[in-house]
C-alpha cells in the first residue's frame, strides 16, 4: 500500500483513521500517495489553533510576523526541488507551468514578508485620519474619531482548489499570517501532496508559532461546523461548493466572513483600431495560446472569450490555429513537451464533457483530438491537447456563461465597441479581462468602461507589449477577484489583502488618544 500522507492540526503530525483517498499520476496512471482526515478532532484541533496559534501571533508586531515570512520562505526555497517532482508526478505539470504554482507562491510570500516590513512594530493599522465630533475651544481638546483595523480572534479556513497547491495555498495565507491570523487549509483532494508537504516543511522547521499553519487533507466534512464568529473561511472552486458554504449556518447564523472565487469566463479583447497586421493583434494571437497551454487551461484566469472584429475573425482564427497546431502537448518528463496533462481523470472527464455541452453552439476551429501526443499512453493518461471553438452567433448563450475549465477556448466576432461591450458583459463578472490596442486613448476608456465586471483589466499596448505581467498571472500587488459569476470576492491588492483578516473599529476618543495612534513605520 502506498504512503498514508499525515495531517497537520494541533501543532502535531495526526494521522486519519481511514485507508484514504488514492492520489495519482495523471500521466502514468499509478498512485502516489493517499490522504484521509477520517477520524481526527476537527474540534480541539480548531481550538489550539485559535488559542496557542492565534495568541503568539498577535503578540508579534507586522515587522515580527514580517520576519516570520521570510523564514518560511527560505524553508520552501530550500526544498524546491522536491516541490518539482510532486508537481511534476501529481498535477502532470511541466517544468514552466510548475513554476508558475511553486516559485509564484513563494514570490508571493516574499512580497507580503517586504509589506509587513513596510508596517513597522506596531499591532494595529490606522484606517484613515481622524474624524472630529466636538470640540471644547476654551479648554482647547478635541472629541474624535479614529477608525483602526485589529487582527479578528480567529482561525482562516482556506478551502482551496486543485489546480495550484502551492500557490492557492501562499496567496491566502500569507497576508492571514502577516495579519496575525492562524490558517487552517483544506487543499484540493487531487493535487493535495504539494500543498500538505509544503506545510509539513514549514512545520517542522519550526520557523511558525505551534498551531499558526495546519493541514487537513481528504474529505472537507465537518469543517465548515467548527467555525466561530470571529473565524474566516476563503473559498476557491465551483460556484455550487459556494452556494453550499454561504448557506451554511456558520455564515448565516453566526456571521463568519467569507470570501468566494468561483467560476468566471475571462475575456480577451481585440480593440477595432487593430488589424490582422498590428502588434495589438500579434499580442492577442500569443496571449491567447499561452493561456490555453499554461496548466493545460486549469486556471481560473485563463481566457474562454476571444473577441474581435468580425472582418478578421476568420484570419483571427488561422493565426491562433496555426500555432496551437505547433505545441508540443504529452509527457512532462519528456523535455520536448511544452503542455502536459489534466490533473486526474475525473477532471478529464468534466473537460470532455463541456467541450461537448459548448460544441452545441459552436463550431469547431482546431481541434486538439488532431494533434499527436508525446510520450503518452492516451487510454491512460489525462492529457489534452487544445480545442478553439468559434461562435459565428455571438449571441449564443453557453458561451458566456459555461466556464470549461481545461484548454478550451471560443472566438467571438463583434460589429462595433458597443456590441463588444455588452457581450463581455454577458459573462455577469469575470476575474479579468485583457484589451488590446495600439489607440491608448480607445484602450482606457474601454478599460473604464468595462471595469465594473472585473476584479482586473489587463490592457496590453504595443509600449508594454514586452513588459506586461500576462492576462492570467495574479500579482500580489494587484486585486484578485471578481464581481458577480467570479464570486464577488477580493484577495491580494498589496495592503488591501490584509483587510480581509482584520476587523474596523471606530475608536471615539481625545485627540491627545488618537495622537498617540499615529505609529511611525
Amino acid at each position: 500500500m502506498t504512503e498514508l500522507l499525515s495531517n497537520y492540526l494541533g501543532g502535531t503530525p495526526v494521522m486519519g483513521s481511514g485507508a484514504g483517498t488514492p492520489l495519482f499520476d495523471p500521466v502514468l496512471g499509478n498512485e502516489l500517495v493517499r490522504v484521509d482526515a477520517t477520524g481526527l478532532d476537527l474540534a480541539a484541533g480548531f481550538d489550539f489553533a485559535r488559542r496557542q496559534g492565534g495568541q503568539a501571533l498577535r503578540a508579534m508586531t507586522y515587522r515580527e510576523r514580517a520576519a516570520m515570512l521570510g523564514a518560511v520562505v527560505k524553508v520552501l526555497q530550500a526544498n524546491r526541488d522536491a516541490y518539482y517532482d510532486i508537481a511534476m508526478q501529481n498535477s502532470g505539470t511541466v517544468k514552466n507551468d510548475s513554476a508558475v504554482d511553486i516559485d509564484g507562491g513563494i514570490y508571493t510570500l516574499g512580497y507580503y514578508a517586504k509589506l509587513g516590513e513596510s508596517l513597522g512594530d506596531q499591532k494595529y493599522l490606522l484606517d484613515d485620519e481622524p474624524a472630529a465630533l466636538g470640540r471644547d475651544k476654551e479648554k482647547g481638546v478635541a472629541f474624535v474619531s479614529q477608525h483602526i483595523l485589529t487582527p479578528t480572534h480567529g482561525v482562516a479556513l482556506l478551502i482551496n482548489a486543485f489546480n495550484f497547491p502551492s500557490w492557492g495555498l501562499w496567496e491566502k495565507a500569507a497576508p492571514a499570517l502577516l495579519s496575525g491570523v492562524p490558517v487552517i487549509v483544506k487543499p484540493g483532494t487531487s493535487t493535495a501532496w504539494l500543498t500538505q508537504r509544503m506545510v509539513r516543511d514549514v512545520v517542522e522547521a519550526g520557523v511558525l508559532p505551534a498551531g499558526a499553519l495546519s493541514v487537513i487533507c481528504g474529505s472537507s466534512a465537518g469543517l465548515m461546523d467548527q467555525l466561530k464568529a470571529f473565524d474566516v473561511v476563503s473559498f476557491t472552486g465551483s460556484a455550487d461548493t459556494a452556494k453550499v458554504i454561504r448557506s451554511h449556518p456558520a455564515v448565516t447564523e453566526r456571521s463568519v466572513r467569507v470570501n468566494i472565487e468561483a467560476d468566471s469566463v475571462n475575456s480577451a479583447w481585440l480593440l477595432p483600431d487593430a488589424d490582422a497586421s498590428s502588434d495589438s493583434f500579434k499580442s492577442l494571437v500569443r496571449e491567447v495560446v499561452n493561456e490555453m497551454r499554461v496548466k493545460s487551461g486549469q486556471k481560473c484566469t485563463a481566457i474562454r472569450r476571444i473577441f474581435v472584429p468580425e472582418a478578421i475573425y476568420s484570419v483571427a482564427s488561422e493565426a491562433i490555429s496555426a500555432k496551437l497546431a505547433l505545441l508540443a502537448v504529452g509527457n512532462p518528463r519528456n523535455e520536448l513537451v511544452k503542455m502536459g496533462s489534466l490533473v486526474s481523470r475525473a477532471q478529464f472527464n468534466t473537460v470532455q464533457q463541456g467541450l461537448a455541452h459548448l460544441k452545441t453552439q459552436a463550431e469547431t476551429l482546431f481541434d486538439g483530438s488532431t494533434l499527436s501526443l508525446v510520450d503518452v499512453d492516451p487510454a491512460v493518461a489525462c492529457v489534452m491537447a487544445p480545442t478553439l471553438l468559434g461562435a459565428r452567433d455571438p449571441n449564443s448563450d453557453l458561451i458566456h456563461n459555461t466556464e470549461v475549465f481545461g484548454p478550451v477556448a471560443t472566438l467571438v466576432p463583434y460589429k462595433d465597441l458597443a456590441h463588444a461591450k455588452a457581450l463581455i458583459a454577458r459573462g455577469e463578472g469575470s476575474l479579468v479581462a485583457s484589451v488590446y490596442s495600439g489607440d491608448t486613448a480607445m484602450a482606457s476608456e474601454a478599460s473604464l468602461d468595462i471595469a465594473f465586471a472585473h476584479g482586473r483589466v489587463h490592457v496590453i499596448t504595443p509600449d508594454v507589449a514586452q513588459i506586461h505581467t500576462g492576462h492570467g498571472n495574479v500579482m500580489p500587488q494587484t486585486l484578485h477577484g471578481g464581481p458577480g459569476r467570479a464570486g464577488g470576492g477580493e484577495e491580494l491588492g498589496g495592503k488591501r489583502g490584509l483587510g480581509f483578516y482584520h476587523r474596523r473599529s471606530g475608536l471615539q476618543v481625545s485627540q491627545s488618544i488618537a495622537n498617540t495612534m499615529k505609529v511611525s513605520t
